[in-house]
């Protein structure tokens, strides 16, 4: 009778804590959408208010001389950038978080909504306001969209310092975001841990997770963590390239030097290899500064200012010493940043004319290839390859044209366009690791659009983005940046050997194995 009686009385109590966390979740719950549903309420009777006032329907602010809302007065969103908006909705098809959940405050017209408020004292700067920011991708394809030319991702990368230095968030967002930048930002640091993984992966941590059942149990975050870690070989950790890889051929054209990026040297560091070897063979010499580290890219998008313009006055600093016509970028959330050093160090007296003269100098790998006339000989690789865009190379740098260009000078390569090209794979710099649902949604959308046109290989410019869409990806189909491909076909080396897989297939039934790069 004892026993049965503990046994009763135990269940009993996890009965009642089971029922005090639900009701609590359920009243954060009520909470957050009765915020949500004042907000909207502000911004359907705001727009109601300009709709009907006989004026121009741009997003005016209205506020007290002097005063500046919720925000404190380091360049909070400009009042002339937030009236360019004429909340005429071209920007809504090619919002991914729009496409998601087809919310207003969610769109890009429905934050610039949002800072409007924010500007006038209407809306507290709180966790709901905040989360409608931290939701925001920042892959700027309304930019592209915009027919009033509104510039979202100045205002954007306004409000993200002003959210990042006057709002305290939860401790276990604020833990694990620090824990993104003690890691990623350093090299050295992310050596340690992909070796860490690699060890992880041989002594069968993954399908331990899996059939055990604790994957399902970790935290989202930590969940997205794990899922994103590439294949890693531990003789690769260590790989650098050389500081100078001098030019091939009779005749020097260009001296240029490139960026190594954290991650891409140590997760894809045949990728660095490849731009340099092609840089070379096009008459290039290729200088590699040993000094170079983090150019702040991941720290300005989460609007960690401070953190980001040391690591650009730092990047300035070393690769001035490098005489060069150019700075090569392979990686396209590094090149949009270090394209906007000017804008960033624009207050700095030091930097200011130092910054801008650097950002001129800054390409991407595609265009200057583009600019070059090929002199190396390009050999046939015989396959259909699916091309993604990044956004921040097509969307925040407008480098469209030259990767498709640069890719169609090899024989035999046919290029295919994906889809639905201008919404997000759900990558965007450490979204995919601190909003994990939205961005496995958007993984899983991108992935099924690069699969409606069958391709033999998938190529993006971008390693977050290839990370991303090789964890959703099922099938034998291999990922490449484009200057992988295209330095295999200088060399005449296939690596997709689409024919010769497809015969294979024919005659194997096995369960494909992942995606791999």
């Amino acid at each position: 009778m004892t026993t049965g009686s503990t046994k009763r009385g135990s269940g009993d109590e996890r009965s009642r804590e089971e029922r005090l966390v639900a009701d609590e979740r359920s009243r954060e719950e009520r909470l957050v959408a009765d915020e949500r549903s004042r907000e909207e309420r502000l911004v359907a009777d705001e727009r109601s208010r300009e709709e009907h006032s006989g004026e121009d329907v741009r997003v005016r602010v209205q506020q007290s001389a002097g005063t500046l809302g919720i925000f404190d007065a380091h360049h909070p969103p400009a009042d002339e950038r937030i009236s360019d908006c004429v909340h005429c909705g071209f920007c809504l098809p090619t919002c991914p978080t729009y496409a998601l959940w087809g919310e207003e405050m969610d769109s890009p017209r429905g934050r610039i909504y949002l800072m409007k408020l924010g500007k006038e004292g209407k809306v507290p700067l709180d966790d709901t306001y905040v989360r409608h920011f931290d939701a925001c991708l920042g892959c700027m394809a309304c930019v592209t969209a915009c027919p009033s030319g509104v510039r979202y991702d100045e205002l954007i990368e306004a409000v993200r310092p002003q959210l990042e230095r006057n709002h305290r968030r939860s401790i276990t967002d604020r833990l694990f975001r620090e824990m993104i930048f003690r890691l990623f930002p350093y090299p050295t640091r992310v050596r340690a841990a992909a070796a860490l993984g690699v060890l992880y992966q041989r002594a069968g941590g993954p399908d331990l997770l899996e059939r055990s059942g604790l994957r399902k149990r970790l935290p989202a975050r930590l969940q997205a963590v794990e899922g994103l870690m590439p294949p890693v070989k531990l003789r690769g950790l260590a790989r650098r390239l050389p500081g100078f890889i001098p030019a091939e051929g009779t005749a020097r054209r260009r001296r240029v030097a490139l960026l190594e990026g954290c991650v891409q040297r140590v997760f894809f560091s045949d990728v660095n290899e490849a731009t340099a070897r092609v840089l070379a063979r096009e008459g290039c010499d290729v200088i590699v500064p040993r000094a170079q580290r983090c150019c702040g890219a991941l720290s300005e998008h989460a609007g960690r200012e401070p953190e980001a313009l040391e690591r650009a006055r730092r990047t300035i600093d070393v690769f001035e010493q490098t005489d060069v016509d150019a700075i090569v970028v392979n990686v396209a959330g590094c090149g949009s940043t270090m394209k906007e050093y000017g804008r960033l160090l624009r207050d700095d007296p030091k930097y200011a004319e130092r910054a801008e003269a650097f950002s001129a100098r800054v390409r991407d790998i595609s265009e200057v290839l583009a600019e070059l006339q090929p002199a190396a000989p390009r050999r046939p690789i015989e396959a259909r390859v699916a091309y993604h865009d990044a956004c921040h190379l097509g969307h925040s740098q407008g480098v469209r044209l030259q990767p498709r260009a640069v890719l169609r000078t090899i024989p035999g390569l046919e290029l295919i366009d994906i889809p639905e090209a201008e919404i997000c794979c759900g990558s965007a710099g450490i979204y995919n690791m601190v909003m994990p649902e939205a961005g496995a949604e958007l993984g899983r959308r991108k992935v099924a659009n690069v699969m409606s046109v069958a391709p033999d290989a998938v190529c993006t410019g971008n390693p977050g983005c290839l990370l991303q869409i090789r964890r959703y990806l099922s099938g034998p189909v291999p990922m490449f940046h484009p200057i992988q491909l295209v330095d295999a076909s200088i060399r005449g080396v296939d690596p997709i050997e689409a024919r010769q897989r497809r015969a294979a297939a024919s005659n194997d039934a096995r369960t494909p194995e992942p995606g791999r790069f």
